[in-house]
C-alpha cells in the first residue's frame, strides 16, 4: 500500500476525510443545533437573571430547572467545552480561505475556554479552589462574575463561528476552487443560463 504525498504529516482518518467532503454540511448543521441548544440556555439563564430577578444560582436555563443537578455539574460543563472543541477541530478541515481564518478564531477563542472548564473541573474534583475561592474559579472568573463571563465566552466563540460558516456557504470562486466539499451547492458551468 503506497501512501499519498498529500497527507504525509497529516492525521486524517477516513472519517475525518468524509466528515469534511460528503458530510461537511450536515455535520456543520448538527453542530450548529448543539451550540444553539447550548446558547438557548444561557439565554434563558440570563433572562431569569436580569428580566425575572432571580438570584443566580435560582437560574439554571431550562433544563436546569428540571435536573438542577446539570448546572452544578463542572464535569458537565467541562464535557460541553470539549465536544465544541472537538468540533471545531473537527470540522475545520473543510473550510477554504476566509472561512477558515474565521473558524481558526472561534477554535482558538475554544481553545482558551477549554482551558478554563478543564482549570473548573480540576478544582471540583480535588477540593482546592483558585486564589482560596469558596467554589471552582477561573482564570477570568477572579475579575468577571461567572453568568456574564460565560455569556461572553459563548458570544466570542460563536460569533467567527457564525461569519465561517456564512462565508462557507457562500465562498468566493477562489475560496470555492478549494473546496473539497458541496457546502456552497453545485458549480455552475460558465455560460450556461
Amino acid at each position: 500500500m503506497t501512501a499519498n504525498p498529500q497527507s504525509a504529516g497529516r492525521v486524517d482518518s477516513g472519517f475525518l476525510t468524509q466528515l469534511n467532503t460528503k458530510y461537511h454540511r450536515p455535520a456543520l448543521m448538527v453542530f450548529l443545533l448543539i451550540v444553539l441548544a447550548h446558547w438557548a440556555e444561557h439565554v434563558v439563564q440570563a433572562v431569569q437573571i436580569w428580566g425575572l430577578g432571580w438570584k443566580p444560582p435560582e437560574a439554571r436555563g431550562v433544563l436546569g430547572l428540571w435536573f438542577p443537578w446539570l448546572v452544578r455539574e463542572e464535569w458537565l460543563h467541562y464535557t460541553y467545552a470539549l465536544v465544541m472543541l472537538a468540533g471545531l477541530i473537527a470540522l475545520r478541515p473543510g473550510f477554504t480561505g476566509s472561512a477558515r481564518a474565521w473558524w481558526s478564531a472561534s477554535m482558538w477563542i475554544q481553545v482558551w475556554h477549554h482551558g478554563e472548564h478543564l482549570l473548573l473541573l480540576i478544582q471540583a474534583m480535588s477540593g482546592t479552589y483558585l486564589a482560596g475561592r469558596a467554589a471552582p474559579t477561573s482564570i477570568v472568573q477572579l475579575v468577571a462574575p461567572r453568568v456574564e463571563l460565560h455569556l461572553f465566552y459563548n458570544a466570542i466563540v460563536f460569533l467567527p463561528m457564525v461569519i465561517a460558516m456564512y462565508l462557507h456557504l457562500r465562498p468566493s470562486p477562489a475560496d470555492r476552487e478549494q473546496m473539497r466539499c458541496n457546502c456552497a451547492g453545485p458549480r455552475l458551468a460558465v455560460g450556461t443560463a
